[in-house]
This record gives C-alpha cells, structure tokens and sequence, in this order.
C-alpha cells in the first residue's frame, strides 16, 4: 500500500499564504486521481481539491480561485498551493486517492491555523 507523507502546513495570519506537499512512496500515476482532503475538529474529513493523471482538476466551491492543486507524476508528488487564506481554512490537510478502493495509507496530515 502506497504510503503518503504531508508538509507544508503552519500557522498563518488570514489573507496569507501557504504551499502544501505531498510525497507517495509509490507510483502516483498507477492510483490515477489524486485529491486533497481536510478535516476540521468535529467535522468529517472533506475533499477539497482533485487532479487527474493528465492534469483536469476540480474543486470545492469553499476553496474555489483561492488553491490550486498540481501532481508531478515523475516525482510522486502532490502540491496544494493556498492563496488568500481564511480562518475556516484551519484544519489538518492530508492527500490521497480520489477513488476509495485506490487509497493508500493516511498519513500524519498537515495542520494549517489561520489566524483572523
């Protein structure tokens, strides 16, 4: 089973920005979609952001035209690039299949405080 590894995340003052990383000690390419989820305190674990193996990609509506998401398959890696950062923002940050029968292992995640 794959496994992923999450960085990037801090604390940062709301408007801010951060850039998150993913790297999966497999092939990316293999487990097709890629997604970025969060999970807030009390609340369920959210998709916020997708990618396809040729680069199509999709968001949530909370997180539209602020983060960008791009998969380097060679590499293995998944970015999440923030931008204009808001307090509702706060919440650990993990990456993963889109497809759940393709999950790998969750990893730590990557907690993101934005502060108002």
């Amino acid at each position: 089973q794959v496994q992923l590894v999450e960085s990037g995340g801090g604390l940062v003052q709301a408007g801010g920005s951060l850039r998150l990383s993913c790297a999966a000690s497999g092939s990316i390419f293999r487990i097709g979609a890629m997604g970025w989820y969060r999970q807030a305190p009390g609340n369920q674990r959210d998709l916020v952001a997708t990618i396809t193996t040729s680069g199509f990609t999709r968001y949530a509506d909370s997180v539209k035209g602020r983060f960008t998401i791009s998969r380097d398959n060679a590499k293995n890696t998944v970015l999440l690039q923030m931008n204009s950062l808001k307090p509702e923002d706060t919440a650990v940050y993990y990456c993963n299949a889109v497809a759940p029968t393709m999950w790998g292992s969750w990893g730590q995640g990557t907690q993101v405080t934005v502060s108002s």
